[in-house]
């Protein structure tokens, strides 16, 4: 049986590829500092305050695959004893 996960890298690239192609889609003044939580193997996501019901439910849907979340319009998910920098648009 062949191990197909993968690598944090390819993980990371692979969805930051589906995040620009949904960039438009998601980035609306409503969404601005959400959680976008993405499975990179489907292309299906999920947009909540926390990103934590959004996991929930992408993981019923798809069992097993690998998500991956980032703040909508923003650099970084979380900061630590610093200030979350907006992204430029």
């Amino acid at each position: 049986m062949t191990d197909t996960r993968l690598t944090n890298t390819e993980l990371g690239q692979r969805a930051r590829d589906l995040y620009e192609r949904l960039r438009s889609e998601v980035e609306t003044p409503g969404n601005i500092g959400k959680l976008i939580v993405m499975d990179v193997e489907s292309g299906d996501y999920e947009i909540d305050k926390l990103g934590i019901e959004a996991s929930r439910h992408l993981q019923a849907r798809h069992p097993g695959s690998p998500l991956y979340a980032l703040r909508i319009g923003y650099k970084a998910v979380e900061s630590f004893g610093g200030v979350l920098e907006r992204s430029a648009r």
